[in-house]
């Protein structure tokens, strides 16, 4: 049964690649580092707005449940037998979009993009901190990242593939009798490109 649009698997592998892109270059001061962050700031609005206006399984609203739920869940008093993320998977989620947003927002803070709308005062421009902040952003991240693959690892011994779910689009253990709404791979492609090109306006205009 198909559970993941195109949008939201393009944005994970994206996603993926970008970060290991951004570890690459930020912890051996090789390749494009800033150029890599503006590119998954630009991938992470993307997938803030269609966590709003995009598919069913692809929205916060379908997959956010309560602290208890997930504490249930865990403790295997809860089962999860809906679709997409299940309830500790779903908040993953939120905690590696906050992340990255606020690491992306400290290494662009860092990078001059942000000065022509800051006070001289500005904490932003405490640099000894935002390097301190950055850093340590960036190992918790990498914490998190193998939390992930190793969930991955324990769901596949499970007979649970979830990587080939997020290749494909398709759950094998679902059955076609439950329906899910997918909204138009165009939207998300037009939307994409806009956010693209918003990003491109504001630097040629600020930097």
């Amino acid at each position: 049964m198909k559970i993941w649009d195109l949008p939201t698997r393009i944005y994970h592998w994206l996603q993926a690649l970008l970060f290991t892109c951004l570890a690459m270059s930020g912890f051996f001061a090789v390749g494009p580092h800033e150029k890599f962050g503006l590119l998954l700031a630009t991938l992470l609005a993307w997938r803030i707005i269609w966590g709003f206006v995009g598919s069913e399984t692809s929205r916060f609203r379908q997959f956010i449940r309560s602290p208890k739920s997930v504490v249930r869940y865990i403790k295997g008093e809860q089962e999860h037998n809906g679709i997409g993320h299940n309830p500790a998977g779903g908040w993953m989620v939120i905690i590696m979009l906050a992340l990255l947003i606020t690491q992306c927002f400290i290494g662009l803070s860092m990078g001059g993009y942000f000065d022509a709308y800051l006070h001289d005062d500005s904490i932003l421009y405490d640099m000894d901190l935002l390097i301190t902040l950055h850093v340590a952003f960036a190992y918790t991240l990498l914490g998190l990242v193998a939390l992930h693959l190793s969930a991955i690892m324990v769901y596949n011994l499970r007979g649970k593939p979830l990587v080939k779910a997020m290749i494909t689009g398709t759950q094998t253990t679902l059955t076609n009798s439950l329906s899910i709404s997918f909204r138009s791979n165009m939207r998300a492609a037009i939307l994409l490109a806009g956010l693209a090109g918003l990003v491109e306006l504001y630097l040629s205009v600020s930097i």
